[in-house]
């Protein structure tokens, strides 16, 4: 039983924890992700600590604390450093860089990477995925997953057929700059994952669009 209330409050912990971000994911009240980081690691590494088996649970549970929070904040510093480096390595101000405190997120508009209908990356987008996979290849610890998005205009499998198309030309061009293709996934998911309404001109804007997930292995 008091294994169970030590897990459920540790998840509840980290949840909080989670939550502590604005709208654009970026940590509030001053907390830095590196700091989240050393605490979410060393609420989960006394847990982990205190649910060992024998009498020494409060010592395990404080070098647990001091292990967890330990590899937590090189993770989250990690993670601070890198979009820290993107910003400063990506020209156009349209690519959004959300740190979501697990992951990372480039949001780069249809508008500045295809023509209508075009699943060809135009020039100046090519040169911002070059910084990507400069990148990319600076933090190799990671896997990277790249999403295509479309509104709902036209039908589902046009639409379906071209987001794939779309992650898989930006997935090609990361690659070619020097990424590890097997760090490297494409996936179109079309209209299906929509962040704003297809029922005005700006709302289909936003969601036309390509995401590079960038999420530590280690």
């Amino acid at each position: 039983m008091k294994t169970r209330i030590s897990l459920l409050m540790a998840t509840a912990g980290l949840m909080a924890i989670a939550a502590c971000t604005d709208q654009t994911g970026q940590p509030i009240g001053g907390m830095s992700r590196t700091q989240q980081g050393a605490i979410a690691g060393g609420v989960l590494g006394a847990v982990i600590g205190a649910t060992e088996d024998g009498d020494n649970r409060g010592r395990d549970a404080a070098r647990g604390a001091i292990i967890g929070a330990a590899a937590g904040a090189v993770a989250g510093n990690i993670l601070d450093r890198q979009a820290q480096a993107l910003q400063q390595q990506i020209s156009n101000p349209n690519v959004q860089i959300v740190n979501h405190g697990s992951y990372l997120q480039v949001v780069m508009p249809e508008g500045i990477l295809f023509a209508t209908n075009s699943a060809a990356v135009s020039g100046p987008a090519q040169s911002d995925l070059y910084a990507v996979a400069r990148n990319l290849n600076q933090y190799p610890n990671s896997r990277v997953e790249v999403i295509g998005h479309t509104d709902s205009t036209g039908s589902m499998a046009l639409n379906m057929d071209l987001s794939q198309r779309r992650a898989q030309s930006v997935t090609g061009i990361l690659a070619a700059a020097g990424v590890n293709q097997a760090r490297l996934t494409a996936r179109g998911v079309g209209p299906n994952q929509p962040v704003a309404s297809n029922a005005t001109d700006a709302g289909r804007a936003q969601n036309r669009r390509v995401e590079i997930l960038i999420r530590p292995t280690q």
